[in-house]
């Protein structure tokens, strides 16, 4: 079975930038961005991203796998949705799914190691 642990938490902001200087001010995160929307502390152990969208959600928890398509079967066989199959992005590959309770969640396996 791959091996998976938590270490990242994603949120949505409306506005970016006031969302990256008041989590900066009010918990001295040091944002990196990866293009116009989306910057990440990663400072860890566990990473917090902001991601621009007009509808905040519940923070997403985000979990890294050493074998994504073994998680992604896994998750399948567990019963839960699929919304978004495996991607390509910047410095890995991911997917998201919703538990039973409806909670959004997603697995990423990091290609720069």
């Amino acid at each position: 079975m791959a091996k998976i642990i938590p270490n990242y938490i994603e949120m949505k902001a409306h506005d970016l930038p006031t969302s990256k200087l008041f989590y900066s001010k009010a918990l001295g995160l040091e944002f990196t961005d990866y293009g116009d929307s989306y910057s990440c502390d990663e400072r860890g152990p566990t990473f917090v991203a902001i991601a621009a969208g007009d509808t905040p959600a519940a923070p997403m928890p985000i979990f890294e796998s050493d074998n994504l398509e073994e998680s992604i079967t896994a998750v399948r066989k567990s019963g839960a949705s699929i919304v978004t199959e495996i991607f390509d992005y910047p410095g890995g590959r991911r997917f998201e799914y919703l538990d039973p309770s409806g909670n959004r969640i997603a697995i990423y396996q990091n290609n720069m190691n």
